[in-house]
């Protein structure tokens, strides 16, 4: 199964893909996001996102600056004030 990811900004939608895991910087700690995740919500620190295309493989590193996450029946989304790159 897989977890269905959006990663926006004010600006922009910067990523809509369906992905294994997420790894969020949340201010009280990074938290890792499968599909099925109960609904949580949290503040995101700066520092860096991965995302787990496949169970094992190496992630694909985002750096983010503030925001929030939220996870929800939809999946997972993180409303990042910036984003590098």
């Amino acid at each position: 199964m897989a977890l269905h990811f959006e990663l926006v900004t004010p600006a922009r939608l910067v990523r809509s893909e369906d992905v294994h895991m997420v790894v969020v910087p949340g201010t009280e700690g990074e938290f890792g996001v499968l599909e099925g995740h109960a609904p949580f919500m949290s503040t995101v620190r700066d520092g860096t996102l991965k995302i787990y295309r496949t169970e094992g493989g190496q992630p694909e590193e985002i750096e983010v600056q503030g925001g929030f996450a939220e996870v929800g029946e939809n999946g997972l989304t993180v409303l990042a004030e910036h984003v590098e790159g």
